[in-house]
């Protein structure tokens, strides 16, 4: 036997009976040979790990557009507290550690520079919605690897589709993964991105640490660690106690994050002062676009050939893949002025 298939044998021996076991997985729409060391699902983890849209969520926002500070997450440290987060529910619960991995670390590999601000320029340039999750699969699929792909399972694959709720409800069973351990990634998402969020808000002095909300406080908890600790620990007893019918949380909890969600977008999100520097974003990455409309000769032939021809998808697709600070070196190369004395 190989080293993969004695973990194989360990997977059905220990997880839970409801848990996605590596060996059972629906595959890839390639053939490949199995590796002799890893199983599948750790083969995506490494996958995602070593491509280049990984490396370049270190550069792209979170929250405050391209911060200062050393301390603000990015959309790099955000996908490594929602893997953490993930990996102690599925623990927690005796479900597949290395599927919930794989689809934390490449749930966000689609999000455009200047995170929501990207995605209302590209929706609007092609006329359609452009969603992270969606161009999250399409890279993927299509993009990495120079249009090839990385050619993951169909397990990692839907996880990374249906991660994401944005302002829509947590809860929409239309749009919950297959497996439990993708539907704890979505649920991992929420419970990381508030409590950060809320962090690097008190961080930046948008919100004073009286301004949280009593109930908030009492609810959930007075600091970070204290809050994503009570999250967890509810989503792992709800789920129990649900017979994991599938990741839950409890009506009271998912009352509490839901609340705290509106307060970051009234305090936060909305707030005049990230509105005006999305603004900002938004036009700038409008002048990229119109410039490489103009020299398409300047766009990389593989996006061409990912997008059958299609010149606007092709030059969405190699802004969406950009960098915070690539964007801007490329319209300060087109726009600003160099000094010449």
């Amino acid at each position: 036997m190989t080293i993969r298939s004695n973990l194989e044998v360990l997977e059905k021996e220990y997880l839970h009976p409801k848990a996605k076991k590596s060996s059972e997985s629906l595959g890839r729409k390639i053939f490949e040979d199995k590796c002799e060391i890893r199983t599948d699902f750790q083969r995506d983890r490494d996958r995602i790990i070593h491509c280049k849209s990984f490396r370049r969520l270190k550069h792209k926002t979170q929250v405050f557009l391209s911060p200062s500070g050393d301390h603000y997450r990015t959309r790099l440290t955000h996908t490594l507290e929602v893997s953490q987060i993930a990996r102690t529910i599925a623990k927690g619960l005796r479900l597949n550690e290395d599927l919930v991995e794989a689809i934390s670390l490449g749930h966000d590999l689609g999000h455009t520079p200047f995170g929501h601000a990207g995605e209302k320029v590209l929706s609007e340039i092609m006329g359609k919605d452009f969603r992270h999750y969606e161009h999250s699969v399409k890279v993927v699929e299509s993009i990495e690897r120079g249009g090839k792909g990385l050619n993951l399972t169909f397990e990692v694959i839907d996880g990374i589709k249906k991660h994401s709720k944005g302002k829509g409800p947590i809860f929409d069973k239309s749009k919950l993964a297959s497996t439990l351990e993708g539907q704890i990634v979505r649920l991992a998402d929420i419970i990381a991105y508030v409590n950060h969020d809320l962090d690097d808000s008190l961080r930046a002095g948008l919100i004073d640490y009286k301004k949280i909300p009593e109930r908030t406080i009492n609810k959930i908890g007075s600091s970070h660690s204290e809050r994503v600790s009570r999250l967890v620990k509810n989503v792992i007893e709800s789920t129990i106690n649900m017979d994991y019918q599938f990741i839950a949380m409890s009506d009271e909890m998912l009352s509490e994050i839901n609340f705290l969600r509106d307060f970051l977008f009234e305090n936060v999100y909305e707030k005049d002062i990230i509105k005006n520097e999305f603004d900002k974003a938004c036009n700038m990455l409008y002048a990229v676009y119109k410039h490489f409309d103009f020299n398409f000769n300047m766009v990389p032939d593989e996006y061409l050939f990912i997008n059958n021809g299609d010149k606007v998808a092709a030059i969405c697709d190699y802004i969406a893949g950009m960098t915070d600070r690539y964007a801007m070196e490329v319209f300060s190369e087109i726009y600003i002025p160099k000094r010449w004395w």
